[in-house]
């Protein structure tokens, strides 16, 4: 199945950025036949954490994905991860690694920024206390559109005749400058209309050239700020400003070591832990229920003990979770995905021999907006489709719009070409 979109993690150094990477590719705990891989140094798989389709139908002892893992109807899909190193200021300008962040950056559909919200890493990300965050979300922005900016006013004189020479339209003319970034015609198309310009191109100012590139860069490249180490002392004031200078349906809290953390020890047997959980449970709090044999749990250092016991008290208890999985379900929402479930019967939900009992063996994610004949392509490729049936054998148009619960279980029959 395929598996972009492709999540870009940014981050300045010692911002967390690693360690975030790491508590969303970790499958230490998948039940699944999917385990954490490495594609190549800067890629890897992680986890998306989505309600099951196999829930609706009672059937979530059969449910038996070939990738990820299904636990009574949770369902954890593997989507692509990109590390995008170098991130220092002055990027645009080529300074650290800033050719290569921005040329990886490009294949991006939408970014996560991991920012220290401790406050105790200057902006090259050099040990130092009271610095003030919010100042890296602002550079990470002024980079990106810099870059961009740049780029096209370097060629705009150009870019003006031809346009005018071709009479090819806004549309055309902006996606042949920003196909270079991964965009395509309708991501430049809602670049427009979310603005309304009147003016033709040609006669586009400067500001209106400004308005264009920070519109694109907000189309293009949606990004989650995810705001890590909450549990440093100084996180709140700095938590609480940021709060109040971006739009908070875009801020994930989160501490990346604790879930690290809890994951290594759930492994080794000493606790018991669902990742993106609020509980833990120790062999004490299980003897304490009144289990005398603990869970079968090992028994816990003092030193991890009063580890677990603060970890609770300043992440689980105050803010509901480590916030990791909810990283990856913020992009996944300001990007739209739906989960599909291709199947070979859609009366059965089978997808491989006859006389296999496991259903929705696979499940892909499609962008908000997404027609069933976008699916069948996304799926089946180039091969031919002679009709498409949907729950209980029904024929579906393939201009319907896929939607959670709607559309979204599909049997694509072949025809021939």
């Amino acid at each position: 199945m395929p598996r972009d979109p492709l999540i870009g993690l940014v981050g300045k150094p010692s911002a967390g950025k690693s360690s975030t990477l790491n508590s969303l590719t970790d499958a230490t705990s998948k039940v699944g036949n999917f385990p954490f891989t490495t594609i190549d140094p800067q890629r890897a798989i992680g986890y998306l954490q989505i309600d099951c389709a196999c829930a609706r139908f009672g059937l979530q002892e059969r449910c038996k994905p070939n990738y990820g893992s299904c636990v009574n109807g949770r369902r954890s899909v593997p989507i692509e991860l990109l590390d995008v190193a170098g991130l220092v200021p002055g990027a645009h300008e080529g300074k650290g690694l800033g050719n290569k962040f921005l040329d990886d950056l490009r294949h991006a559909d939408a970014l996560i920024h991991v920012v220290d919200v401790s406050g105790t890493t200057d902006a090259e990300g050099k040990n130092t206390r009271g610095y003030d965050p919010s100042a890296d979300i602002a550079w990470l922005r002024s980079e990106i559109v810099a870059w961009i900016r740049g780029n096209l006013m370097d060629k705009w004189g150009s870019i003006k005749r031809r346009h005018i020479a071709v009479k090819a339209t806004a549309v055309e003319t902006l996606q042949n400058q920003f196909s270079g970034y991964g965009s395509t015609s309708a991501v430049v198309a809602r670049t427009l209309d979310r603005l309304g310009l009147k003016e033709p191109l040609e006669e586009w100012s400067d500001g209106t050239i400004d308005k264009v590139v920070n519109a694109f860069t907000d189309e293009k490249f949606p990004t989650v700020i995810a705001l890590n180490k909450i549990d440093h002392p100084d996180a709140d004031k700095n938590i609480a400003k940021i709060a109040k200078m971006q739009d908070p349906n875009t801020i994930v809290l989160c501490s990346a070591v604790s879930e690290i953390f809890l994951r290594k020890l759930a492994k080794q047997g000493y606790i018991h832990y669902s990742e993106g959980s609020e509980f833990v449970d120790t062999r004490e709090d299980l003897i304490a229920d009144g289990d005398p044999e603990g869970g079968g749990l090992k028994e816990l250092d003092e030193k991890n003990r009063n580890r677990i016991e603060n970890l609770k008290d300043m992440v689980l208890y105050r803010f509901g979770s480590t916030g990791v999985n909810q990283v990856l379900s913020k992009a996944a929402e300001i990007l739209g995905l739906t989960p599909v479930f291709p199947v070979r019967n859609t009366t059965t939900f089978s997808s491989g021999a006859s006389d296999s009992k496991a259903v929705f063996r696979d499940c892909v994610l499609v962008k908000k907006g997404s027609t069933v004949a976008d699916v069948g392509k996304k799926v089946m490729g180039d091969a031919p489709i002679a009709y498409i049936e949907g729950v209980g054998s029904t024929r579906v148009a393939e201009d319907q719009i896929v939607s959670v619960g709607k559309n979204d279980i599909l049997s694509f029959k072949i025809g021939r070409a």
